[in-house]
């Protein structure tokens, strides 16, 4: 066995729910990871080949390592045992170095096992002061004055007695609080402590494989009135992601958008992030080519911002109906095959798994204009042929569309625009009938001031007393 001992956080130490998220990100490399005492251990002997070897999967795991405070290099320490990586890593914390490998473990002194820490005197004052001479005692006589419990914690410790281990395990959901340091009395400190939180969130993410979609920030408050008036317990505020991501930068930028639109209703003295929706996300393939992306869509990181986050960011700075993008619409009307939503409904449509894409009609679908005019603009009729600033070329033409164009009252403020200008759609906006009956022939026309545009002739159903209306519809680039 090979026993690796990385040392807790010590504002962790002695807090439970802390500990635990201190050794969440060791589950990426083994499922063996269990918190003993004062340090994170890991028993990696069945994985480290997978890894490319000891060597290989030390660099890596100093990597991953979370940084300690002030820029040190991580501390580490390996052993046979774990009572042994340990002794190696206390040794290496208070600057000590560690006796020759020849000699290990029984040039070990005693008190680095916590269990003969109360026997360490007693045991010098009789000239014992390592490992190997307390092994060396008659072991009844050992067992008499100092108990079977030290005898056992040395077998264990020299590997000749099994040590039971409670394996460190990930919970099913991320819910994790923190008490303050001191009362957050704005935004910005409330940010700076959720930091420790979404380093423990980004650990839970990476051990699971999955990534974030949804998650929920909260806080307590202290006081229960402010000038007679109530205080809610606590307040929370909710962000979204359109792509499930384990990019902490990019999800504490969100949250600084969010908590500068949000008013503290009391000082806190607690936070809370919980995830509320998760997604699986698989590992990246290697590749041995060089990418040509300047950014990786799945971290954020590169020469520039990747387009979603950019667009999450601006919608949580400006509103939600404040950036919008377009969502194709399976409708062979062309006023209707375009809808704009706001943007960060429009990039979770895109990005959830099963969505079929939008399936366009075929065909003549190739000859329909870039840019539509909305409400179509009516045109003057000269010896029955549309007149825009001049007579205009019937090029291409006519492709008839009928039936279906105008909604109930009220679903389309396009159709009632047009009733107002008097444009196509004031029969229909007037007589219901006229709607169900309603046809459109459309030509590609053309004339040297305006060049290749989109019209349609307003067809009128049986009984019509008055001649056909042109409407300009779109323009080509």
């Amino acid at each position: 066995m090979h026993w690796i001992a990385w040392p807790l956080p010590q504002d962790d130490e002695g807090v439970p729910q802390a500990c635990a998220a201190a050794g969440w990100w060791a589950l990426r490399f083994t499922p063996r990871v269990t918190l003993l005492e004062d340090a994170v251990l890991m028993e990696v002997s069945s994985t480290e080949r997978l890894w490319g070897g000891r060597v290989a999967l030390l660099e890596q795991l100093q990597c991953a390592c979370p940084q300690v405070p002030g820029g040190e290099p991580p501390v580490w320490a390996c052993g046979a045992t774990a009572p042994i990586a340990l002794a190696l890593l206390r040794l290496a914390r208070a600057g000590q170095a560690p006796p020759p490998a020849a000699r290990l473990p029984q040039a070990l002194p005693l008190y680095l096992l916590s269990a003969l820490q109360p026997h360490v005197a007693s045991l010098e004052r009789m000239g014992c002061r390592t490992w190997g001479d307390l092994q060396a005692l008659p072991r009844a006589g050992v067992a008499r004055r100092f108990g079977a419990a030290a005898l056992q914690a040395l077998d264990q410790a020299l590997g000749h007695a099994p040590q039971p281990h409670a394996w460190l395990a990930l919970p099913e959901r991320f819910e994790m609080s923190a008490e303050l340091p001191a009362l957050a009395t704005s935004a910005d400190a409330l940010l700076w402590s959720a930091g420790r939180l979404l380093s423990a969130l980004q650990a839970w993410l990476q051990a699971r494989q999955q990534g974030v979609l949804a998650l929920e920030f909260g806080w307590r408050h202290d006081l229960r009135r402010i000038d007679g008036m109530e205080v809610p317990a606590r307040q929370s505020l909710l962000v979204r992601t359109a792509q499930a991501t384990q990019d902490m930068p990019h999800l504490r930028r969100l949250l600084a958008e969010n908590l500068a639109r949000t008013a503290l209703a009391a000082p806190a003295n607690q936070i809370t992030l919980q995830a509320l929706e998760t997604a699986h996300q698989p590992h990246r393939s290697a590749s041995l080519l060089p990418s040509d992306a300047d950014v990786d869509v799945d971290t954020g990181t590169g020469q520039g911002e990747a387009l979603h986050q950019m667009l999450e960011r601006l919608s949580a700075r400006l509103g939600a109906q404040q950036v919008q993008g377009p969502v194709p619409q399976a409708d062979h009307r062309p006023e209707c095959m375009l809808q704009w939503r706001p943007a960060a409904e429009v990039l979770a449509v895109s990005s959830a798994p099963g969505v079929a894409p939008h399936q366009r009609p075929p065909g003549h679908v190739a000859l329909w204009p870039t840019w539509l005019v909305k409400p179509p603009r009516p045109l003057a009729v000269q010896g029955h042929r549309p007149c825009c600033q001049g007579r205009l070329r019937l090029l291409a033409g006519p492709q008839r569309l009928e039936a279906g164009w105008w909604p109930d009252a009220g679903e389309d403020e396009g159709a009632q625009d047009a009733a107002q200008e008097g444009g196509v759609g004031a029969d229909a906006a007037q007589n219901p009938a006229v709607a169900t009956a309603a046809l459109r022939d459309y030509f590609v026309a053309h004339n040297d001031a305006v060049g290749l545009v989109w019209v349609f002739r307003e067809r009128l159903g049986r009984g019509a007393t008055r001649q056909d209306r042109w409407f300009l519809q779109g323009f080509y680039g």
